[in-house]
C-alpha cells in the first residue's frame, strides 16, 4: 500500500481518470506530486497530527494534496465547495487548519476562510491575484519521499443538532505510512479490490465515501475514474469505456439512471460490474429490485458512519431473502437498546449500539455529543433506530429521527430553522424530510406566521429565497407550507412527528398540504 511501491510497479499507469475531460495522474505522477507536497507542508511547519484543510472540486489535484497530507501524517479536512461562504468559513476555523489548499475558481468561499486567525499559510490551484499558487510553492523541491512519513487521517464533519457542524475527530495510529488505514485493507481483504479495480467514483470527493473509497482504490493498485460530476447517462457510458467493474452510488443515482428511456439504458454495456456499492441513504426496495433485475446480482450494499465505529455488510442474493434489511456486521457486534440501556430482543426497535475492538473518535470541540455517543460498556451509536431479526440481520427503523438525507446527503433540520425563525414574518417553524421519489426526501418546511392573514403563497417563496441566501442551496427548502398552529406538548415544544406523519401522509396521497 506504500505509494512509491505502487508508483515503481505500475509506473504510467493511471492512479486516476477524470470522467468528463479524460485527463488523466499516473501512479509515478502521483508519487512525485505528492512527496514534494508533503516537503511543502514540513517546510511550512506544520508536523504529524497537524491540520490542513481543502477546498476543491472534483479535480485531480485533490489526490496529490490528499496523498500528501497522509504521508505526513496530517489531519486533513474536505470542505463541502457547495456551502456558503460563512459555512465553510467555520469549519476551516474549527477544525484547527493551520493551511488551507484551494482552487482559483473557489475564491468566493476560499477568501473568507482565510480569514481563520489560526492559519498560517494558504495556497491556491490556479493563479490568483495576491496569493502564492501550488505549483510555485512546490517548485524545486525533491520528488523523494520525507524522511518521516507516518500515516495521517481524514477529519469529516457531520452536520449536528444543535445547528454547527461536528468535526470526526480520529485516533491516528502512528503507523509508518503505507500500512493504510482500515477500509484501505477492507478493500482489498473483503471486497476484492486490487491492481485489477476500475473504480467509479459518481460523488463528490469532499463527501467520506468517494474520497475514502477513490483513496483506498489507489491504495490497492487500481485506478479512479472520478466523474466531475453525476450524469446517470454520462455514468453508463464511462462504465461500457472503461470497464468499470466497481462503483459506489447512492440510491438518488440509481433513480436517475432508471428514468433514462428503456431503450438507451440497454444500449449500454454495463456487464463488467462486479461490485456496484450504495449507502448514505435507505435504497427504495422496488429501485433496489429494478437496478439488480438490470445490472445482476452485484449490488452490495453496507450501512456505516463517517465516525468509523461499525459496519454491516449485506449482498444481493442475501437481500433478496431479507429485502429491507442493510445486512450482519462486518467489523463489530451490533446491539438494540431502549431508552435505559437494556438490550432488546429479536425484532424490538431500539438505538443501534456498535461494540468494536479498538476504534476510537471524538467529535472535536463537543465533549457533550463525544459523551453521549458512547455507553458505559464503551459501545457508541449514530443515534440511529433499528432491529435486528433472529439471524442477526439488522433492519433500519429511522436515520436519526430529524435526520434529512435527499440524495445521499445528510441535512439536520435544526440548521434551516435557525434561518428561517429569523425572519420577521416567522413566529415559529419546523423543518422535516417529506418523500421524494428521486431525492429520497426533500426538505419542508412548516411555518406559523406571525401575522395569521398574511398571503400564503408569497410567504412561501419568500422563505425559500431568504434560505437561499444564508445557506447552502442544497439545505434550503424546496417546499414550504403555512399552519395557524402547531400541535404542541404541555411544555410548548412542537410535536414534530405529528406534523411529519400529517405532511407524509398527503405528500404520498397528492391530497394538498
Amino acid at each position: 500500500m506504500h505509494l512509491s511501491t505502487l508508483a515503481a510497479t505500475h509506473g504510467d499507469k493511471p492512479a486516476v481518470i477524470m470522467g468528463g475531460t479524460g485527463a488523466t495522474m499516473s501512479f509515478r505522477e502521483l508519487e512525485d506530486s505528492s512527496n514534494r507536497i508533503a516537503r511543502l507542508f514540513r517546510s511550512r511547519g506544520l508536523r504529524p497530527g497537524d491540520h490542513v484543510a481543502i477546498l476543491l472540486r472534483n479535480q485531480l489535484e485533490v489526490f496529490a494534496v490528499v496523498f500528501g497530507a497522509q504521508r505526513a501524517g496530517l489531519l486533513h479536512t474536505s470542505v463541502n465547495w457547495h456551502l456558503s461562504a460563512a459555512e465553510a468559513a467555520y469549519i476551516v476555523r474549527d477544525c484547527g487548519a493551520r493551511m488551507l489548499v484551494s482552487g482559483a475558481d473557489l475564491e468566493d468561499i476560499a477568501a473568507p476562510a482565510a480569514e481563520s486567525p489560526l492559519l498560517e499559510s494558504r495556497v491556491t490551484i490556479g493563479r490568483v491575484e495576491g496569493q502564492e499558487s501550488l505549483d510555485d510553492a512546490v517548485a524545486g523541491l525533491p520528488t523523494t519521499p520525507i524522511d518521516d512519513e507516518v500515516e495521517g487521517g481524514y477529519m469529516w464533519y457531520s452536520s449536528g443538532t444543535t445547528g454547527r457542524p461536528k468535526g470526526i475527530l480520529p485516533q491516528l495510529s502512528g503507523a509508518p505510512f503505507g500500512t493504510g488505514n482500515a477500509l484501505d485493507q477492507r478493500l482489498g481483504e473483503a471486497f476484492g479490490f486490487g491492481p485489477d479495480t476500475v473504480y467509479l467514483c459518481p460523488g463528490p470527493l469532499y463527501h467520506a465515501a468517494p474520497l475514502a473509497w477513490s483513496v483506498g482504490t489507489i491504495r490497492n493498485g487500481g485506478t479512479v475514474v472520478v466523474m466531475e460530476r453525476f450524469d446517470a447517462r454520462a455514468s453508463l457510458e464511462l462504465i461500457q469505456r472503461y470497464r468499470i467493474n466497481y462503483g459506489q452510488f447512492v440510491p438518488t443515482m440509481f433513480v436517475r439512471m432508471l428514468k433514462l428511456d428503456e431503450a438507451e439504458r440497454a444500449a449500454y454495456d454495463v456487464s463488467s460490474m462486479r461490485m456496484a456499492i450504495h449507502a448514505a441513504a435507505p435504497c427504495p426496495i422496488d429501485v433496489k429490485q429494478k437496478m439488480i433485475d438490470w445490472w445482476g446480482p452485484v449490488l452490495l450494499e453496507y450501512y456505516a458512519g463517517s465516525e468509523g465505529n461499525g459496519m454491516c455488510l449485506i449482498d444481493s442474493i442475501t437481500w433478496a431473502q431479507r429485502r429491507g434489511s442493510v445486512g450482519q456486521p462486518a467489523n463489530c457486534k451490533v446491539h438494540i437498546c431502549d431508552a435505559e440501556g437494556n438490550e432488546l430482543g429479536p425484532n424490538a426497535v431500539g438505538t443501534i449500539w456498535f461494540e468494536s475492538e479498538g476504534v476510537g473518535f471524538t467529535y472535536h470541540n463537543d465533549p457533550e455529543k463525544t459523551a453521549s455517543a458512547y455507553n458505559d460498556r464503551g459501545w457508541s451509536t449514530l443515534g440511529d433506530l433499528g432491529h435486528l431479526d433472529e439471524d442477526g440481520f439488522l433492519y433500519l427503523s429511522d436515520r436519526r429521527s430529524d435526520l434529512i438525507i435527499s440524495g445521499g446527503v445528510n441535512i439536520y433540520p435544526r440548521e434551516v430553522e435557525d434561518v428561517l425563525v429569523l425572519h420577521p414574518a416567522v413566529a415559529d417553524v419546523a423543518v422535516i424530510g417529506l418523500p421524494d421519489e428521486e431525492m429520497g426526501q426533500r426538505v419542508h418546511a412548516v411555518v406559523q406566521p406571525a401575522d395569521p392573514g398574511v398571503d400564503h403563497a408569497a410567504l412561501a417563496e419568500e422563505l425559500r429565497s431568504f434560505a437561499r441566501e444564508r445557506i447552502a442551496h442544497f439545505k434550503a427548502p424546496t417546499s414550504v407550507s403555512i399552519e395557524a398552529e402547531f400541535p404542541r406538548l404541555p411544555s410548548g415544544k412542537v410535536l414534530r412527528r405529528v406534523l411529519l406523519d400529517r405532511l407524509t401522509a398527503q405528500a404520498t396521497t397528492g391530497a394538498p398540504g
